[in-house]
């Protein structure tokens, strides 16, 4: 590493849905192989998940490919009966009315949890470099708990972390980027920060990304806030993808993501993070190893 990166602030920058159709999975391929990003999360419920996920190639040794936990909207991969009654989970608005008033049933989602983790591994022959959640849901009481527990059992905390989306009430204000949904999802995910601190899971520190998916934003002018006022080991998830049948049948989120995969090509995203003297880098502790060339 040159003088000038060891200058530099290393970010996350992760990509999210990896899986959820082939025109996304595509668009975060490119964007990895050229070096834009640091990360990927990866929906392991479809049924076009093994072949995207073979499709990665040696881009898993290149950046941190993880599972993006899925129990919202979508089919989960085996029958929960109290959950997802009719075979297909329910809207994220009944997920968290569930999980704060006690109705879930923690070993159905232990259940899912498990399933997923399983066809994730099974089709890159290995585990997670991280887990989070899809809608954050791994914040949610009820499901954190299943998720915490894969640390004990079945993941190495040595080589697996955990995505946190806590950020202080100031920080997030002073960003101005969608204030009002980062901060009700960092206090979601107060009580997870606390608990993985007690329990010595690697967590990033600082989370950015937050947005309300307007197509005709500005992404540029929305980046920029992303990386003031960061953490000291940060992460900004972001939504890239090329728009396709299959992802206008499965979420709503469509125009915003061609717009943020253009801005992740362009050269104003390479000047950005060079004015902000950002260098992305994989992992929760960025250092020499693991901080990606420019």
């Amino acid at each position: 590493m040159s003088t000038y990166q060891r200058l530099q602030k290393p970010v996350i920058l992760c990509a999210d849905d990896y899986g959820i159709a082939p025109g996304v999975s595509r668009g975060i391929r490119a964007l990895a192989a050229a070096g834009r990003l640091s990360a990927t999360s990866c929906m392991a419920l479809f049924p076009e998940w093994p072949a995207e996920a073979g499709k990665l190639g040696d881009l898993v040794d290149r950046i941190d490919v993880g599972l993006h936990l899925t129990l919202t909207d979508h089919p989960p991969l085996g029958a929960m009966p109290k959950l997802a009654p009719g075979g297909r989970l329910p809207p994220l608005g009944r997920l968290i009315r569930d999980t704060h008033l006690g109705r879930l049933d923690r070993a159905e989602i232990s259940g899912e949890i498990g399933r997923q983790l399983d066809a994730f591994e099974a089709a890159l022959g290995r585990p997670p470099a991280f887990i989070d959640g899809h809608q954050h849901v791994h914040l949610l009481p009820g499901v954190r708990d299943g998720v915490l527990a894969l640390f004990d059992h079945r993941l190495d905390r040595r080589t697996t972390w955990l995505r946190s989306c806590f950020e202080p009430t100031a920080t997030i204000l002073r960003r101005r980027r969608d204030a009002a949904r980062a901060l009700v999802i960092a206090q979601l995910g107060r009580p997870l920060a606390r608990v993985t601190a007690e329990a010595g899971i690697a967590t990033n520190v600082g989370f950015s990304g937050v947005t309300s998916f307007r197509s005709n934003r500005a992404v540029d002018h929305d980046f920029a806030g992303y990386l003031d006022h960061t953490g000291s080991r940060p992460l900004v998830m972001c939504h890239p993808g090329e728009v396709d049948d299959l992802l206008a049948a499965r979420d709503p989120v469509l125009a915003s993501r061609e717009a943020e995969l253009a801005y992740l090509r362009s050269d104003l995203f390479a000047e950005r993070m060079a004015r902000h003297h950002m260098v992305l880098a994989r992992g929760p502790h960025p250092d020499d190893r693991n901080a990606m060339p420019s």
